[in-house]
C-alpha cells in the first residue's frame, strides 16, 4: 500500500502529474485511485489502511449501488413483518431516494454528497416528507452497513429535516377543535352513527383504532375500554402505533348505554367489531369519515361553501384531549399532563406537550405568586 507521484504527457504534448494510492483490499484484489492533491490521497491512504486492516473497506468497484441496496433494505424491512401502509411508506422513500441517487455506489458516497441530496429534498418535496426520506436514507445505508456492503454511514453527519415549527400553528378551538356547543350538535344529529361518534368524542381514539375495535376489548362492567389493535388502511389488522398506544381508556354511562344499545343492532362477524360494515367485515377509513361529514351537515355545521367544518375524525380526538385537558369549572376534567399522554396513547409527554401544551390552563393567580417570589428573592 503506497501513496505516489505520477508524471505524464498527453498526446498534445501537455505535462500532467497527480497523486496515485496503490493497495490490495482484504480479498487480495489491486486497487488505484488518483487524486489531483497530495493532502487528498494521504487522507485516502490513511483510511483505506485502517479500513483493510478491520475487514471494513469495500472499494467502489465491488460495491452496490444505492438502488441496490435500497432493494435488500426493502426486503429486510418486510421479513420484519412490518403493517402494509409502513412497507408501502418505506417504498416510496426509497423511490424518491433512487431518483436521485440510485446509480451511486455506496463506497463513493461522501456527507459533501448527502448534504446536497438534503438540500434537494427541501426544494423539491413537502418539509414533513423530505424529512421522512432523509430518515429512511440514513435506515437503509445503516443497513449496508450492518450487512457489511458499505464501511461507514457518511449520512450520519447529515443534518436530519427539522418540523418547520414556525409554520405550524397551535390548535385552536373552534378552528381545528370543536367547541362543546359543536358537540353537542353533532351528538344530536349523530342518528345511527351515535355510538361511533360517542366513542370516538368520549374515548378520543384514533380512526385506525376504532376500525379495530372489538367487543372483547370492552369491559361494560368496569366501564373500561382496552386499545390493543389497529387498522390499517388496507384493512390489515396490527397491533397499535407505538406500547403507549396499548391502553385502557375509562368511559362514562352516556357512552357506556350507547355502545350497551349498539351491541344489540351491530352486525355480526367473525372478527366480532364494534364498528364493522353491514356485513361484519373491515370498516374502511372513508365510511367513518363520510359518517362524521353526514353528521356536521345534519347539525349545521358546515362553511360557506357548504362543506362540512372539520376535515376528519382527528378533529373529535383533538376536542377528547381538550375535555381531558380543561379544569372542572369549564366544563372539562382537569387531568395532568402525564394522564392525558396516557389516555391518548402518545409515545412520549413531549408528543402532547408540543401538540396540547397551550391548552393547559397556568396554575391559579400565577402572576400574583411571581410578585411574592420576587419579593422572596429581593427582600
Amino acid at each position: 500500500m503506497s501513496v505516489r507521484k505520477r508524471k505524464w504527457t498527453t498526446r498534445r504534448g501537455e505535462q500532467m502529474e497527480a497523486w496515485i494510492v496503490d493497495y490490495c483490499d482484504g480479498d487480495g484484489d489491486r486497487h488505484i485511485h488518483t487524486f489531483e492533491r497530495k493532502k487528498d490521497a494521504e487522507a485516502y491512504h490513511a483510511t483505506v489502511k485502517v479500513d483493510v486492516r478491520a475487514g471494513m473497506h469495500t472499494p467502489v468497484s465491488k460495491s452496490l449501488t444505492v438502488a441496490q441496496a435500497a432493494e435488500e433494505w426493502i426486503k429486510g424491512v418486510a421479513l420484519e413483518r412490518r403493517e402494509a401502509s409502513t412497507l408501502a411508506q418505506y417504498r416510496q422513500h426509497a423511490h424518491h431516494i433512487t431518483q436521485r441517487i440510485g446509480n451511486q455506489k455506496l463506497a463513493s458516497l461522501t456527507t459533501p454528497r448527502l448534504n446536497a441530496f438534503r438540500d434537494e429534498l427541501l426544494t423539491s418535496m413537502s418539509r414533513p416528507m423530505g424529512r421522512k426520506v432523509m430518515s429512511s436514507l440514513k435506515s437503509l445505508l445503516k443497513d449496508a452497513q450492518r450487512r457489511g456492503n458499505v464501511a461507514q454511514n457518511v449520512a450520519l453527519a447529515v443534518k436530519q429535516i427539522d418540523v418547520d415549527k414556525r409554520g405550524k400553528g397551535r390548535l385552536k378551538v373552534g378552528v381545528h377543535i370543536p367547541t362543546a356547543d359543536e358537540i353537542k350538535a353533532i351528538i344530536a344529529a349523530a342518528g345511527p352513527w351515535r355510538p361511533l361518534l360517542m366513542t370516538a368524542i368520549f374515548a378520543g381514539l384514533r380512526a385506525s383504532e376504532l376500525r379495530g375495535l372489538r367487543w372483547e376489548d370492552l369491559d361494560l362492567k368496569r366501564s373500561e375500554l382496552h386499545v390493543r389493535q389497529r387498522a390499517d388502511r388496507y384493512n390489515v389488522m396490527g397491533k397499535p402505533k407505538s406500547k403507549a398506544g396499548d391502553r385502557l381508556v375509562p368511559l362514562g354511562p352516556l357512552v357506556l348505554n350507547a355502545l350497551r344499545e349498539w351491541k344489540l343492532a351491530c352486525p355480526k362477524g367473525e372478527l366480532g367489531l364494534v364498528f364493522p360494515t353491514i356485513d361484519g367485515h373491515i370498516a374502511g377509513h372513508n365510511n367513518l369519515v363520510r359518517a362524521l361529514k353526514a353528521t356536521m351537515r345534519a347539525a349545521g355545521l358546515t362553511d360557506r361553501k357548504g362543506k362540512p367544518k372539520y376535515a376528519g375524525l382527528h378533529a373529535l380526538r383533538h376536542f377528547y384531549a381538550s375535555w381531558c385537558i380543561n379544569p372542572l369549572d369549564r366544563g372539562g376534567q382537569g387531568l395532568a399532563p402525564k394522564v392525558v399522554q396516557e389516555r391518548l396513547g402518545h409515545s412520549s409527554i413531549v408528543m402532547t406537550m408540543d401538540t396540547y401544551g397551550h391548552l393547559f390552563p397556568p396554575g391559579e393567580d400565577a402572576d400574583k405568586r411571581l410578585a411574592e417570589a420576587e419579593r422572596a428573592l429581593l427582600g
